[in-house]
């Protein structure tokens, strides 16, 4: 299969997956129990009125789709409403303008605060997951390479541990540790009613509310990776031609960088892409212990609240994240190993 016609293809199942995304992402939230108009603002002393002008002012008036209501039973005169005024034509065409809504809780633009939070999501387990991967890589080869040798069941028994551990669990012990003995912030990504004299005192009071979830989430990552690695380069360094790399006398360094790691890659590559993919969703437990005001909370609490806007436009955003991730690792896989374009 030509490279055009397989990236063609990989790009089109992409596409399809996403428009198949965007139906079950609406529906999904549609047959959770409750009424949000009352679940967003959680205010018993409602009237049957204020209610009605809820939902009239954030459309859940309107029918689901055609003959389908959102409260009430549907009735024969519901298949006669027109299917360009309902929730899920709204919802489709005000996609295509790229508006998510109206938060219910926030009453603000979905798109604002999830682009807000989205950055905080990323500052936060960015820095995470780069140190992570190299670590964890790093650790890997040194495994790999030392196989059966005590410096390799130590690498292997810390990256057990390290990836055994309950990732709340060790938020909290990580707290407890670096707020009592390093004075490091407890939580937050700013210091409440500190003025700031500059913008480099402001980075660096954000820095130091970084040291605690980033760590954590560095040791959580860190052993998924050097488990992998070690166990793709163990077996890419068994092959015959590695036998022979080092019968011609190839030093170690040569053998790795231009026969091994290119092979022990191709594993490694899915999952860099699709923990990444999932890191839009955000470390939910992380930023709980750490109160930080990220994207994993914003779904929490819009769960909650039944927050369909919201709900939608995070699973959206995190959906597209994970295709767009599958998709970079095919096409990564095909510049690693060629033999993929013919399958």
């Amino acid at each position: 299969m030509k490279r055009s016609t397989y990236l063609l293809r990989k790009v089109a199942w992409a596409f399809f997956t996403v428009a198949f995304v965007i139906v079950l992402n609406f529906f999904l939230f549609r047959i959770l129990p409750g009424d949000p108009a009352r679940a967003g603002l959680r205010d018993p002393r409602l009237t049957v009125e204020a209610q009605q002008a809820i939902r009239v002012r954030f459309g859940l008036d309107k029918p689901v789709i055609n003959c389908f209501e959102v409260l009430n039973p549907p009735t024969p005169g519901d298949c006669l409403v027109n299917p360009f005024d309902t929730q899920f034509f709204i919802y489709a065409s005000n996609l295509l303008r790229g508006e998510f809504g109206i938060s219910y809780h926030m009453n603000r633009p979905v798109a604002e605060v999830l682009v807000e939070r989205l950055w905080n999501t990323i500052l936060l387990i960015g820095a995470g997951q780069v140190l992570a991967i190299i670590l964890g890589m790093a650790l890997g080869v040194i495994a790999a390479w030392k196989a059966q040798t005590p410096i390799d069941y130590a690498a292997l028994g810390v990256s057990l541990l390290a990836w055994s551990l309950p990732t709340f669990w060790l938020g909290i012990i990580l707290l407890f540790w670096g707020s009592t003995y390093l004075g490091l912030p407890i939580g937050g990504k700013l210091t409440p009613g500190l003025a700031y004299g500059s913008v480099w005192e402001q980075l660096g009071d954000i820095a130091r509310h970084l040291v605690l979830p980033t760590l954590t989430y560095t040791i959580v990552f860190l052993g998924e990776y050097m488990l992998l690695m070690r166990s793709a380069l163990i077996d890419v360094l068994s092959e015959d031609y590695i036998l022979t790399a080092k019968a011609k006398g190839l030093s170690h360094f040569q053998i790795l960088k231009d026969h091994a790691l290119k092979n022990a890659m191709l594993p490694m590559a899915t999952i860099i892409a699709l923990n990444l993919g999932f890191t839009v969703a955000g470390a939910v437990q992380i930023e709980t212990v750490f109160s930080w005001p990220g994207l994993g909370g914003a779904i929490y609490e819009a769960v909650g609240r039944r927050d369909y806007p919201m709900l939608q436009g995070a699973f959206l955003l995190l959906a597209i994240s994970v295709i767009l991730a599958n998709l970079i690792a095919d096409l990564l896989y095909s510049y690693l190993d060629p033999r993929v374009q013919v399958s």
